[in-house]
């Protein structure tokens, strides 16, 4: 069955790096297609690609998926292990994976995903503090409570939950965020994952800059 993924870059795109990783996960081979993520407007030129006309897009056998919830669900059906397999476990995480694809919009705009900066960071406003408590919530009740000692990752294997934090993680590392002991762990498990390193070292080789993604160095106290 032939499976191709578009994404957009790597250095700026989290949505695009959620299905990627889980297809990583699965390690079922498919085909990477990038596409800009350059401006912010509908852009009728990813229709071809995509009927959202916006990446991630997933093809199998030329029929499309997008959007990253969906992709994902899609993979699931073809590979259960993707959700726990206690009803429980697998409930909380549908739950906390809607709740991420849905949800954190004060984090998304302060703090947008830019992989080639690690800034100083500064306190958080109200409404991004907010968000940063709700998923350091998330992240400690799964890895207490359905994560241990099956594994290092929310519901112990990495999951479709993880693929869907997996950019927050990002965020949290790019821009300095302190985080309690838990939350700290289960962030720097999610940055040493072998597909999330690929990815990183993919990101760094991009040359194209998007400014408005990369207008807050200074705002976050510059460089590390």
């Amino acid at each position: 069955m032939a499976l191709d993924l578009y994404i957009g870059n790597k250095n700026y795109s989290s949505w695009s790096l959620r299905p990627w990783l889980l297809l990583k996960r699965l390690d079922i081979p498919f085909t990477e297609h990038m596409v800009s993520v350059a401006g912010r407007d509908y852009n009728p030129d990813l229709r071809p690609i995509a009927g959202n006309a916006k990446v991630p897009c997933l093809h199998v056998e030329g029929f499309q998926i997008w959007e990253s919830l969906a992709i994902a669900e899609y993979l699931a059906e073809q590979h259960p292990a993707l959700w726990p397999s206690e009803a429980k476990a697998r409930a909380r995480a549908r739950s906390i994976s809607a709740e991420m694809h849905a949800g954190f919009s004060a984090l998304r705009m302060a703090m947008p995903m830019n992989l080639k900066f690690k800034l100083k960071g500064k306190p958080a406003d109200a409404a991004v503090q907010r968000d940063i408590d709700r998923i350091v919530e998330i992240w400690t009740e799964a890895r207490t409570r359905f994560a241990t000692p099956a594994g290092p990752y929310l519901f112990g294997a990495f999951s479709v939950a993880d693929g869907m934090y997996a950019p927050i993680a990002c965020r949290f590392h790019t821009y300095n965020v302190p985080l309690p002991p838990v939350a700290a762990d289960y962030r720097d498990t999610l940055l040493a994952h072998p597909a999330m390193q690929e990815w990183y070292a993919a990101a760094s080789k991009e040359t194209e800059a998007l400014a408005h993604y990369d207008v807050l160095l200074n705002e976050y106290g510059g460089a590390r």
